[in-house]
């Protein structure tokens, strides 16, 4: 279910704060700066577990209480099978190896992702994982693995129907995104993309209807402390409307949330 703090920014006006409350990262340019280097493309993504442990620490000594990485899509199945087969061994090591630390540093974990094509082993070290760090309050780490936006929409919308399906045809926005796989979380107000290319990949579709985009050339292992700054910096000087004009933006938030019309009532 839906934490009951969170709220659609499509129905209800976010808090804005100057430091993005949930950043969400497409960690891209493993594989390219390994070429760069001479390397197999594996390098790069071990590289890149060392870059993940740094984003991590910064985002916690700026305040950021969500951070939600994508790992591994439903689509990159696609790439070559010794890649593939090695992306899932560093998953099982890197867990086993920094899940103690995760929850001494208070970081609840989570995996968001159809798990059903990972081995049954990798499961299990995730869901214990989970289990241990679950009432951690202090940050909250996704990752994203076998996951696509598009699949989160439909898993949603078949449970749903499951569950009542004389009701199809009336659920709400409300009632859907209590199904997504992050309903824990609010949705991200920073989204990053690493390695130059500039689109979100299938990644979180539902929950970036109004977050803000800051994409960089920096690949993924070089990504370090001063460019999440400067994404940062970018993100605290935009104007976050939703919807309303910047005039608005002086108004109390009430008045204006008062105009929204619920997509939920019927009368």
């Amino acid at each position: 279910m839906a934490d009951a703090r969170f709220s659609s920014s499509t129905r209800d006006i976010p808090e804005v704060t100057t430091v993005p409350r949930h950043i969400a990262i497409i960690m891209d340019g493993n594989g390219r700066w390994a070429r760069k280097r001479f390397m197999p493309r594996v390098a790069g993504h071990s590289r890149g577990v060392e870059t993940v442990r740094t984003v991590i620490r910064a985002c916690m000594e700026r305040g950021v209480e969500y951070l939600t990485l994508f790992a591994f899509s439903s689509e990159n199945w696609r790439r070559p099978v010794d890649e593939v087969s090695f992306l899932m061994q560093l998953f099982m090591k890197s867990l086993r190896k920094e899940v103690t630390r995760l929850h001494q540093n208070g970081i609840r974990f989570r995996v968001v992702g159809d798990l059903s094509r990972f081995d049954p082993k990798l499961v299990e070290i995730i869901r214990s994982a989970e289990e241990l760090t679950a009432a951690n309050e202090r940050f909250t780490l996704t990752v994203a693995a076998n996951y696509g936006g598009r699949w989160d929409i439909m898993q949603a919308v078949n449970k749903l129907t499951a569950r009542a399906p004389e009701r199809v045809g009336e659920f709400t926005e409300q009632e859907l995104a209590a199904e997504l796989s992050m309903s824990y979380a609010p949705e991200p107000d920073l989204f990053i993309r690493t390695g130059g290319e500039q689109r979100i990949s299938n990644f979180l579709l539902w929950q970036l209807a109004y977050t803000e985009l800051f994409f960089t050339d920096t690949l993924w292992p070089d990504f370090d402390v001063g460019t999440l700054d400067q994404a940062i910096a970018s993100y605290g000087g935009r104007e976050r409307r939703f919807g309303r004009t910047s005039e608005q933006l002086r108004e109390p938030v009430a008045a204006v949330e008062t105009a929204v019309p619920d997509p939920g009532h019927h009368a």
